[in-house]
């Protein structure tokens, strides 16, 4: 997002406006939860992982790490996705040949990423029996970015919280927030970035090769950029965690910050010089098709808290006791 949040005048200017979508989003939330408007399980564990803040928050490393995790220890998990910025339509599956403008650019991330079976779909419900009808194996779902999904019932809720926390604490448009920060209290658990001042499981953000776009076998140790200024390329809901990334891995970049989910033409990655260009996985997928040589992409994965695992399987394995 461009602007994080409004300030100073603007933000009051607009309160009414939050107060009428607050109301909303708690009358919405009140009538799931006393069944005046339905909602529906799949049978199987549902893990959410959400934010209350518009844009981006590192969700899809989290879910990356859960479902390796749940793989590593027995479960047979699959992850199911709005597909944020692809085309409307029936589910379907996201793989690695998929295309963003049909399944949005973090789905095939996550495909590419996780070994799962990656569906996506604007009802989650109806995406999870399509997904369970060809992937029978399936025993636990993980949903990215639903918190604000209560048509989908979940057996747990995980919050993400970055750097940015709450903003100016507005909900939208005075603010960031697309429900009230005191949500947290009623979630399972909070996942913080490292720098971020909310208590919950620490979770940083680890990567420091890079891979040629044009031939991923390609790969350079970020070191190896040291001597040089590239551009740095960030489509997502916080640019400057990617641009604080490399610097801290010793590149000098100069940052070129888009919104998140940014529809990139090659054009957008034309600086006038023959300079290394690094971007993050998301974007790249939007830009494959047109890879240049100078073009370099930088994986992360989450390093998670020991104990958010152990706390997650005792959720999982308490919820398979209870439906035995």
């Amino acid at each position: 997002m461009k602007h994080w949040y409004r300030r100073g005048a603007m933000a009051w200017l607009l309160w009414p406006a939050s107060a009428v979508f607050g109301f909303l989003a708690f009358a919405r939330r009140a009538s799931y939860r006393l069944r005046i408007l339905r909602s529906s399980h799949p049978g199987i564990p549902v893990i959410v992982v959400g934010n209350l803040s518009a844009g981006g928050s590192g969700k899809t490393p989290l879910v990356l790490w859960i479902a390796e995790f749940l793989k590593r220890n027995g479960w047979s998990p699959a992850i199911v996705s709005r597909g944020y910025g692809g085309a409307e339509g029936a589910p379907r599956a996201a793989t690695i040949a998929s295309q963003a403008e049909e399944v949005g650019d973090e789905p095939i991330v996550l495909a590419r990423r996780s070994g799962c079976p990656v569906w996506v779909g604007r009802e989650r419900a109806e995406v999870i029996q399509a997904l369970r009808r060809q992937h029978p194996e399936v025993d636990v779902v993980i949903l990215d970015d639903g918190l604000q999904h209560y048509r989908l019932r979940r057996d747990v809720e995980i919050a993400v919280v970055d750097a940015r926390g709450f903003g100016n604490g507005f909900l939208l448009p005075a603010g960031p927030l697309r429900e009230p920060a005191r949500r947290l209290r009623t979630v399972d658990a909070v996942v913080c970035h490292d720098n971020a001042a909310i208590p919950g499981y620490r979770m940083s953000l680890e990567g420091a090769e890079l891979h040629r776009m044009t031939d991923a076998r390609e790969r350079r140790p970020a070191q190896a950029f040291g001597g040089q200024t590239v551009h740095a390329v960030a489509g997502i809901g916080e640019p400057n965690r990617f641009f604080l990334h490399l610097a801290k891995l010793g590149v000098r970049v100069r940052p070129h910050p888009f919104p998140d989910h940014h529809r990139f033409v090659p054009e957008d990655l034309e600086f006038g010089d023959a300079a290394q260009v690094l971007m993050t996985e998301k974007d790249a997928v939007k830009l494959r098709r047109y890879a240049r040589p100078n073009w370099w992409v930088l994986p992360v994965s989450a390093k998670l808290d020991p104990a958010f695992g152990d706390w997650l399987l005792g959720k999982l394995h308490a919820r398979r006791s209870k439906a035995a």
